[in-house]
Order: C-alpha cells, then sequence, then structure tokens
C-alpha cells in the first residue's frame, strides 16, 4: 500500500515512533502522545503527497522526530494545540475593569 495507509492502520503513539524508526522516552511520549501525533498530523497535511513512498516516509519521520523533539523542550500547555489548553489561557487573562462612579446622580 503506502506510508500514509500503513500510518491510519496504528493506533497507539508507540507505534508511529516504531513505524518511522524515530527513538523517544517513554516518560514524554506519555504526558504528550495525543499533542505530538496532532502536531506531527498538521506538518503532514500542509504537504503535497506526489513524492515516492520512501521520500514519504523520510518527511513522515523528519516531522515526528520535530514535533517530538518540541514536547521535550516545551509542555502541552505551552504549545496550546487543543481547544481545551487555549481556553484556559484566554480564561486567565486579564480582565479589563470597568469604573463605577459611586458619586450620586445630580437632579436637575
Amino acid at each position: 500500500m503506502g506510508v500514509l495507509h500503513d500510518l491510519k492502520r496504528l493506533s497507539a503513539a508507540e507505534d508511529f515512533f516504531n513505524y518511522l524508526g524515530v527513538e523517544f522516552e517513554p516518560r514524554v511520549l506519555s504526558v504528550a502522545r495525543l499533542h505530538i501525533l496532532k502536531l506531527m498530523g498538521q506538518y503532514v497535511a500542509k504537504e503535497a503527497d506526489s513524492s515516492s513512498d520512501d521520500e514519504l516516509r523520510a518527511r513522515c519521520k523528519a516531522h515526528l522526530q520535530s514535533a517530538y523533539q518540541k514536547f521535550v523542550e516545551r509542555t502541552p500547555i505551552e504549545e496550546r494545540l487543543f481547544k481545551v489548553h487555549k481556553d484556559a489561557v484566554r480564561d486567565q487573562a486579564p480582565k479589563t475593569k470597568q469604573l463605577i462612579s459611586l458619586q450620586p446622580l445630580k437632579k436637575d
């Protein structure tokens, strides 16, 4: 079949790393597995599929290594790939305070 077909059949993050021959630390993968795979998928989706299977495999491997390295250096919360993390940061943003005057209203 092809690399993309094979990747679609994999389910565990470890399977992706093993299939593409990318080394990983289980500690990093246990924390950021979904984030790494999502980021890799975003990288792959930006490219055209017109290359050979060997070239595509090499690019997928490079994308997986790049996504993995990002989460070796940063946390999933810092990267904010998923909506829940984006919303958490948005909710922590300083709220603008509205000034309410306590002066009595004047009657004409």
